[in-house]
Formats: C-alpha cells, sequence, structure tokens
C-alpha cells in the first residue's frame, strides 16, 4: 500500500468522523491565537505519538521534535538554530508555564552514541547534533559496573541525557529569569514503549519515578 495514499486517506477519515469533535476550540484558536501552557521537547522516533501518550488535544502543546529530544546550550553566534528558536519562542512569545523534556526507552541516539558513525558528507549534521549527547554518555560510563547488559547500559544513558538537556535549557537566559521568579517550571520525563508508562525525574532525590507519584506531591 502507498503510504503517501494511506496519509491521504487517514485525513478523509479525520475530517469525517473526529474534527468536528474539535471544531469550537480550533475556531477560537485560529481567532485568538494558541495559548500553550506546556512547551514539550520529545524525540522525532516515528513510535512516539504524544497526542495519544498524554491525551492531548489542539492548542494544548507547543511541541518540539528532533533526534533524541537534546537541547543545544545557549548560544549567542546567531546561527541557524532551530531548536534553541522554537525554545525561545515557547518561552519569550507564547509565555508557557511548563517545559517537559520527554526521552524514551530504545532511544536510537543514545544507542548511536556507542556506535561509529560514518565520516561521510551523509551523516556530517547526525555525527555533529550527537555531540549533545557525549556528557550523558561520560555521566554514564562512570557507573558502567552497575549495568549487566548492553540494554541496561542504552536505558541508563537515556535518563541522564534527560537530566542533561534540563541542565541545557538553565543556560538561557529568559528560562533561568522565569524559574528564579516561579513562572516557568521545567520536568524531566522518560516515557517506556514497551508498555506506555512515564517516569518523571525527582531532582531532589536524583531518581526518576512513576509520575502518579507525582500527582501525590
Amino acid at each position: 500500500m502507498n503510504p503517501i495514499k494511506n496519509l491521504i486517506r487517514g485525513n478523509k477519515l479525520f475530517r469525517k468522523y473526529h474534527f468536528d469533535e474539535f471544531k469550537d476550540e480550533l475556531q477560537e484558536l485560529n481567532t485568538n491565537g494558541q495559548k500553550p501552557e506546556i512547551l514539550f521537547i520529545s524525540c522525532c522516533d516515528s513510535r512516539i505519538t504524544i497526542d495519544f501518550m498524554v491525551g492531548t488535544k489542539p492548542g494544548d502543546l507547543f511541541i518540539l521534535r528532533n533526534i533524541g529530544n537534546f537541547v543545544p546550550p545557549f548560544s549567542l553566534n546567531g546561527d541557524f538554530h532551530g531548536t534553541a528558536s522554537a525554545i525561545e519562542y515557547a518561552v519569550s512569545i507564547l509565555n508557557v508555564s511548563n517545559i517537559i523534556v520527554c526521552g524514551h526507552s530504545y532511544c536510537g541516539a543514545c544507542q548511536s552514541l556507542y556506535k561509529d558513525i560514518p565520516s561521510t558528507q551523509n551523516y556530517i549534521n547526525i555525527r555533529k547534533w550527537l555531540e549533545l549527547g557525549k556528557i550523558a554518555k561520560d555521566m554514564t560510563l562512570k557507573s558502567k559496573h552497575l549495568y549487566k547488559n548492553e540494554q541496561e547500559l542504552y536505558k541508563a544513558t537515556e535518563k541522564n541525557s534527560i537530566i542533561c538537556q534540563l541542565e541545557n535549557l538553565l543556560t538561557y537566559p529568559a528560562i533561568k529569569e522565569k524559574i528564579e521568579l516561579n513562572q516557568l517550571f521545567i520536568h524531566g520525563w522518560y516515557y517506556n514503549l514497551d508498555d506506555g508508562s512515564i517516569e518523571y525525574y525527582d531532582k531532589l532525590k536524583n531518581e526518576f519515578k512513576e509520575i502518579s507519584e507525582y500527582l501525590d506531591n
């Protein structure tokens, strides 16, 4: 089956059976503009279906997706920075009150940190982008003796990467300022592809916990 034709058929079904569910909300959003409260930073991985995963509707999330849900540190060099500009837009223009960095299991980007990437022009941007995972890899290797196998090593890297991305968010002046004023809160989430569950990062205890425990706090 042609994959593009599948998308076209899917759009027809969406318009026929689902669009009306959000018609009023979309009309209001189109008239008054979007006002999401959450910037959701996730991976490009095709297995991540954000709206299904957290039950959101149009207008709820400002979504930023990239390879590995990485957050480049703030930079003043004025180059093309798609991820950084999306973060700035969400924080300084949309005035979101929360940022979630959501990593996931079986992350190809984190696994690639341990593999040799060809030194050809076909991989030049991938090689550069993966440099953002180096700190997470180094953190994980310091405790390599704790992991029984390769999969445990990868999972630890995925979680350490989330912690690193939260630290990188703090390098953005607007984010740091708003956090200090209690106008913005940042969160680290880990999505398990095996069962659809989510864990959150407890900074005080430096560990990931089941998301249901967050509701009890």
